[in-house]
């Protein structure tokens, strides 16, 4: 770790190189004449694999911030999706966008982050998921160069591991009503007034109309956050309190 500190002590641009898929074709150019690249709308590197017997778990998520199939390649990678696709900030997101090449002074490195998010003020994100008790002394090298090509270029980098358990059940089961088509306006205006003022979840769904009719438009709201609810110390419920987002 001391020597990679030590050789990307000052944001070197010129250490870095990027290899992605542009129309298809693979480039490698370096990082300095990458920065203004839209990797959020960059095709994944590598395929994702799904091998019989292995212990992850790939597959395909679809994003209601992009409309399209964003892989992932464990549950944990799963679960950061959709905390990215909830999160009003966000609006783009691309799977291994591009390897990031260096060399560590030792030998040449190369990694591929796991997912690469535009944010609304045009600010760029990298972001790697890894549970803590999976980053060894290789892995923590990667992270640290990965973090210092972001540096050099105003993006930020976060490394992210296992969300909080009561708000990921929560944000899971929102997640199902992410599409549009759970969005029926006449709805959403009722529980809007509904909700003006807060109240528990079931009885003021009632209030709008059926359940059955309206649960689907309420959840939806509050995965948009057009309604509010504690998702983070509690799991969902019939007494869970709802209200309208201040301003709304």
């Amino acid at each position: 770790m001391g020597e990679l500190a030590d050789g990307y002590a000052a944001p070197n641009l010129g250490a870095f190189e990027l290899g992605f898929l542009e129309g298809g074709v693979r480039v490698r150019r370096s990082l300095e004449a990458c920065w203004g690249v839209r990797f959020e709308r960059a095709a994944p590197v590598r395929p994702f694999r799904w091998p019989k017997g292995g212990k992850s778990f790939a597959g395909w998520y679809f994003c209601a911030t992009t409309g399209g199939h964003i892989g992932y390649e464990s549950w944990l990678e799963r679960d950061r999706l959709i905390l990215l696709d909830a999160d009003s900030q966000v609006t783009g997101i691309a799977s291994q966008p591009f390897w990031l090449h260096w060399h560590d002074g030792r030998r040449r490195r190369r990694h591929a982050p796991d997912y690469f998010v535009r944010l609304a003020d045009g600010q760029g994100r990298v972001v790697d998921v890894r549970a803590v008790d999976r980053v060894d002394e290789a892995a923590a090298e990667v992270f640290a160069a990965t973090e210092r090509a972001c540096r050099a270029v105003g993006w930020e980098f976060v490394r992210v591991g296992g969300a909080d358990p009561v708000l990921m059940a929560n944000m899971r089961w929102l997640s199902r009503y992410r599409r549009r088509r759970c969005l029926r306006q006449d709805v959403a205006d009722l529980l809007l007034e509904v909700f003006s003022e807060p109240r528990p979840l079931r009885p003021g769904a009632a209030k709008a109309g059926d359940p059955l009719m309206v649960l689907p438009v309420l959840f939806h709201l509050l995965w948009c956050g057009t309604l509010v609810t504690d998702v983070a110390s509690r799991l969902l419920g019939s007494d869970s309190v709802v209200h309208t987002t201040r301003g709304q």
